[in-house]
Parts: C-alpha cells; structure tokens; sequence
C-alpha cells in the first residue's frame, strides 16, 4: 500500500498497514504525519527490533480512544512503539532531544501526511549539548550496571543490547558534527571504533550486535564485554567533548 514496503518484512508490514488505516480513522484531520523511523526505515529491522513510529497530530483530545485498542495489538504483533508529538511542539522537542531527533531526521520514511521533519532546524549548539549529555548519562549507567548485573551473564548481554543503540546514533552524530558527512549509525560507529585503535573495542563491535540480535555474549566473557562497553561510551563522550559548539 505504502512506498515503504520493500524496506519491512510482510507480516510487520500489515501490522504498520492497519495501524496507519486505523490513525487515519481514529484522528481523522487532526493527523499531520506518520513517519516511521530507525532500523525499519533503514531496512535493517530484525526479530527483536522495535518498530518505531511517529505520530505528529493537531491536537490529542478524546479522539485518541478510538485508537488504543489497534495500538495495543501493533504492539503485541510486531514490537511497535510511538511517540505521540503535536505540530506545535516539535521545534521544541527537536531541542530539547536534540540528539533524538536528528536520528530521526537521518533515519527516516512519510507513511502519511507531510514531511514536517524536512522543516525542523536543530541548533548545533543543542545537539552537542544534548549529544554529551546522552553519552555522560549513559557512561554513568554503565557503571552502575557493572556494579550490580556483572556476575550475571544474561544480564550483561541485555545490558550491553540496550546500549548498542545510543552508541551508535551518537556515533552518527559525532561524525555529522564533525562535518564527515551522514553514516548509518552501526557504520558511524565501525569507524570510530577503528579510529580509536583499541583491540578490546575491535573485538567488542560483533558482540554488541551479537547482544542486539540474540541477546547472548560469550560464555565467560560476558562481564568483560559489558566493561568494555562502558569504555566505548565513556571514549564517546571524551571525543563529544572535542566538538566545537
């Protein structure tokens, strides 16, 4: 039905099919655009991969019940999550979650309405705030995730899958601002990581994948494959650091 078809599997693509028919009926005018976005807009979506949507509407008033019920079963049916934002604030939320949003704007399909993201101007300044603020946060959670989940397998490779996708769409940042043009975040990271020279992050790049696909790590290894995570973002944010504003 839709020109993304080819980029989503059949079944997922019926579950996104509907969803959309059922936004169209439930908000009726009030819908301005739905974009899906990430790994489904990539053509890189896998079994335990979310489908990301974006709903940007008019006004969220009572109209909304009509649309709960479908939702839940795209969710239920294929990993499909939302972000529900009004026309109005997505200057503002393009701010505030800069580095979000310009994920977005990279990564991203119309399934209906206009393109309002094409109209959305990020400020630099913002994005390299909100970009080391993401890998500052995500450096501190690494750590306390070590502390309390390392003698854990299972729960290292969980861990280590949550963190795979800020790694690499902040790696797509990074080199965006330092105007090396626009990469698709596994491959914005695979260049960072060979830049850096670190044998132990060479190593780890599969294994995050490994992580993300199957949610395993290697037997025994799995404590010193979520250290090493923590070591690539805290590197990330160190080089975050050396942006100019």
């Amino acid at each position: 039905m839709y020109a993304f078809a080819v980029h989503l599997p059949d079944d997922v693509r019926r579950v996104v099919d509907n969803l959309v028919e059922s936004a169209r009926a439930s908000f009726g005018d009030t819908l301005r655009s739905v974009v899906l976005y990430g790994s489904g807009a990539e053509g890189r979506l896998r079994a335990t991969s979310d489908v990301n949507l974006l709903f940007v509407l008019s006004r969220f008033g009572a109209e909304v019940d009509a649309f709960r019920e479908p939702f839940r079963f795209a969710q239920a049916a294929a990993n499909v999550t939302a972000m529900f934002v009004l026309e109005e604030e997505l200057s503002d939320a393009a701010q505030a979650f800069a580095q979000k949003f310009a994920d977005i704007e990279r990564r991203h399909l119309v399934l209906y309405g206009d393109d309002l993201l094409s109209r959305l101007d990020i400020p630099r300044p913002a994005l390299v705030r909100r970009l080391q603020q993401v890998l500052l946060n995500l450096t501190l959670r690494l750590r306390g995730s070590y502390v309390e989940q390392s003698l854990r397998e299972e729960q290292c490779a969980l861990t280590v899958a949550e963190a795979a996708g800020p790694l690499r769409t902040s790696a797509a940042s990074i080199l965006e601002l330092e105007g090396r043009g626009t990469l698709a975040p596994k491959e914005a990271l695979e260049t960072i990581v060979r830049e850096l020279g670190d044998p132990r992050l060479e190593e780890l790049l599969p294994h995050i994948s490994e992580a993300r696909e199957r949610r395993v790590l290697p037997s025994g290894r799995a404590a010193a494959m979520l250290f090493a995570t923590l070591e690539l973002a805290r590197a990330l944010h160190g080089r975050s650091h050396r942006l100019t504003p």
